[in-house]
């Protein structure tokens, strides 16, 4: 009996000490999921929900309620993808995203770099810089359609400087597109700034004192220290730019209303009509959405699979 006592305690205590630590994970799990809760029920609402909305009301004829009314199947979608409207907006959107995401990235890195000099009173330009960060899109809207006015508009003014003929920025069908990307880089800016800025002030000043003694230039210090240690700041830059330029709504609504003649009429704006406008459309919009939705995530998918092989991590 002693020995089966002396065998059953080291046992006990063993499976005991197993309890305790199963039970303090349960807890430890416990405790995270309750400070994820706040941040679960949001995204549930407001992202997760909608999604899974959106691809059931895709299945469906539905009324401006979102109500699904018919069953169609995968009709909706199919019309969708196969339709001239849906292709036309699909490379409007593309080259809007490309003017933003490479405007917006070049010139957010040169003006951080120069917003990065050690000079005197550099503290007022970087404010300046990233002081569109704090502007909405209604308000830089408005400040674009007082520049691009054909008649009292700075830009044709500049233009008239240089005996250039005056330019209908947001009626021709050539330059609508060009102007709303510039309006949006131009809202994009100081996110950009700020971003790379910081990128930039965290690369070790050890590296280019040793650069220099080397006798390194400073354009070689810039393609062989800037560019390769800002590289995964500028990833990041870009595939954020890239997700907001196929999100932009806003400007295009209040700058053009997607004309002239369709010009920049992009697949969230096609969204937008077909929810709002076109009477009983509304199931033909949660299709767009979704695709939109694979669109997005299959250019994010490319970045991560081709773009950041190029990134250095140091």
């Amino acid at each position: 009996m002693s020995n089966l006592a002396t065998i059953a305690t080291p046992r006990a205590r063993t499976e005991s000490a197993s309890l305790r630590r199963r039970l303090n994970r349960v807890a430890e799990a416990t405790t995270g999921y309750a400070f994820l809760a706040p941040s679960l029920i949001i995204f549930g609402a407001f992202i997760f929900y909608p999604l899974i909305k959106s691809i059931y009301l895709g299945f469906y004829v539905a009324n401006p309620f979102g109500n699904g009314q018919v069953y169609v199947g995968t009709d909706q979608y199919r019309r969708v993808l196969g339709s001239a409207q849906f292709h036309n907006a699909l490379v409007t959107t593309g080259l809007f995203a490309f003017y933003t995401v490479v405007g917006g990235v070049v010139l957010g890195l040169l003006l951080a770099l120069l917003a990065n000099a050690r000079l005197r009173g550099m503290l007022i330009f970087r404010t300046l810089f990233s002081s569109t960060i704090a502007t909405s899109v209604a308000v830089a809207s408005l400040m674009w359609i007082l520049l691009f006015n054909p008649s009292i508009g700075i830009l044709n003014y500049l233009l008239s400087l240089l005996h250039v003929a005056p330019i209908n920025w947001l009626t021709s069908p050539h330059w609508a597109l060009f102007s709303v990307s510039m309006a949006t880089v131009w809202l994009l800016l100081g996110f950009n700034i700020i971003v790379v800025l910081a990128g930039l002030q965290a690369i070790p000043d050890e590296l280019y004192e040793s650069a220099r003694v080397d006798g390194a230039r400073p354009l070689r210090q810039f393609f062989s220290i800037t560019l390769p240690m800002l590289s995964p700041t500028l990833f990041f830059v870009i595939v954020i730019s890239t997700i907001r330029a196929f999100e932009s709504f806003g400007q295009i609504d209040l700058l053009t209303q997607g004309g002239p003649n369709n010009a920049t009429f992009t697949l969230v704006y096609a969204i937008y009509r077909n929810a709002f406008f076109n009477f009983g459309a509304t199931g033909i919009a949660s299709a767009q959405a979704v695709v939109l939705f694979f669109v997005i995530l299959l250019f994010t998918a490319i970045q991560f699979g081709v773009a950041e092989r190029k990134v250095f991590y140091g």
